[in-house]
């Protein structure tokens, strides 16, 4: 397995993030390559909690264009994690 910090990159505190914070869910910024399993054995071993599913959604980068140069932001994955009942993840502490 691959460093647990490799794995998630940071936590994502949105207002999106916060509502589904309320239902038990934990939200990540991980990379694209990063599998349900591999999120999952890293959100355990780094937080010490069980985690009961983990959903992920993949994005596009953007094209972006500055003047007659034009680019594009890179693609990036979001993962929400659900984590077992009376379990609780201080994102703060950790990351």
């Amino acid at each position: 397995m691959a460093n647990p910090l490799q794995i998630l990159k940071s936590p994502l505190i949105t207002e999106k993030g916060t509502l589904v914070a309320e239902t038990g869910h934990v939200v990540f910024k991980v990379p694209p390559h990063a599998t349900k399993g591999e999120i999952r054995r890293a959100v355990e071993a780094l937080f010490s909690v069980k985690v009961s599913s983990v959903h992920t959604a993949n994005f596009l980068g953007k094209k972006k264009r500055a003047g007659r140069i034009l680019g594009t932001r890179p693609a990036w994955k979001k993962a929400y994690v659900k984590l077992a009942e009376g379990q609780v993840a201080d994102l703060l502490e950790k990351i």
